[in-house]
């Protein structure tokens, strides 16, 4: 009969109670902001179906009535950069980034907490430089030289200011991302502080 190792660092069963094993485990928010994004990122995910319904109505408006519209290209455009900038934060939110697990999957837990404190580290500063360039990016379509409010618009005979708005919505996602990646970063400290004054770790 098998028996409980009293001396199981009490971390390691939290995190795998938590995760799961890699198989296993889908989207794994490792707060409550991130469960907040996955919930506001699967209502965002709407938004190709929107693309999608209006580019069908557009392909029966030019071939069927041979009346083609001007807004449903560049909406579709919108719609689909829109949900390319919020994927950002949903793949950080459900732990989904794209990672070499080389290295990470050959070592014991206590470098592994190690290198997620260097991951968020690099993670923040990272964050950190696009968001200002995104907001660079922002004021600049979304001023005029003079610094007064005017936003850039497409051009076209339409003419929306989508442009701007997708920029915004750009700055708007990184961040997003900065604020998870500040938290990630806490809880990673947390973690290692923790773990080096727990007895296994000393032993």
């Amino acid at each position: 009969m098998s028996q409980s190792n009293p001396h199981t660092n009490p971390i390691d069963n939290a995190e795998l109670a938590e995760s799961g094993s890699p198989e296993e485990s889908g989207e794994s928010p490792r707060s409550g902001f991130d469960r907040l994004i996955l919930r506001f990122g699967r209502g965002a995910a709407w938004l190709a179906f929107i693309a999608m319904a209006i580019s069908v109505y557009e392909v029966f408006m030019r071939y069927g009535l041979d009346s083609p519209t001007s807004w449903v290209h560049e909406s579709v455009v919108m719609l689909v950069a829109t949900l390319f900038a919020l994927g950002g934060p949903v793949a950080m939110a459900g732990n989904r980034h794209i990672r070499v697990r080389v290295l990470y999957d050959h070592v014991g837990p206590r470098l592994r907490r190690w290198l997620d404190l260097l991951n968020d580290t690099i993670t923040l500063g990272f964050c950190l430089m696009m968001s200002y360039a995104a907001y660079v990016m922002f004021w600049n379509s979304s001023h005029n030289p003079m610094g007064e409010w005017s936003l850039e618009r497409s051009g076209t005979s339409w003419n929306p200011p989508f442009p701007a708005l997708v920029k915004g919505i750009i700055l708007l996602a990184l961040a997003i991302m900065t604020i998870q990646t500040v938290i990630h970063l806490v809880q990673s400290l947390r973690t290692c502080f923790a773990a080096s004054h727990s007895p296994e770790d000393h032993a």
